[in-house]
């Protein structure tokens, strides 16, 4: 069974909260790609939509949302995710992750896109 480590990012508060996931729950994660948009009931957040953003796996290379499939590959790099270039126009090839999620992922990162207004009493 996999387990995951789901970063969630609220960009109006600019706070970040780890949740782990696991069993069912993280089975329910697997097979879905950068970008796609899943309900927080899934990780035990009620009223939240959530989008993934990317992640790593267990070595700690990057997911990149450009290759397809959750392939690991060496592709040539020129800026971030992956790889950070300290001067301009540099180039490195750079070992990533591909876009879907795999039981190789360990970190998935999420961001909160929807969120149920809070009711007042």
């Amino acid at each position: 069974m996999p387990e995951f480590k789901v970063v969630v990012s609220d960009p109006k508060t600019g706070k970040a909260k780890q949740i782990e996931v696991k069993g069912a729950q993280a089975q329910a994660l697997v097979g879905l790609k950068i970008g796609d948009i899943i309900d927080g009931s899934l990780i035990g957040l009620k009223g939240v939509r959530l989008k993934i953003t990317g992640g790593s796996d267990r070595s700690g290379f990057p997911m990149l949302p450009s290759i397809p499939s959750g392939v690991k590959k060496r592709v040539l790099l020129s800026r971030p995710p992956g790889f950070h270039p300290t001067t301009p126009g540099e180039r490195r090839r750079k070992t990533v992750r591909g876009n879907t999620i795999t039981e190789d992922i360990v970190q998935i990162n999420t961001v909160i896109v929807y969120e149920e207004p809070k009711k007042t009493q």
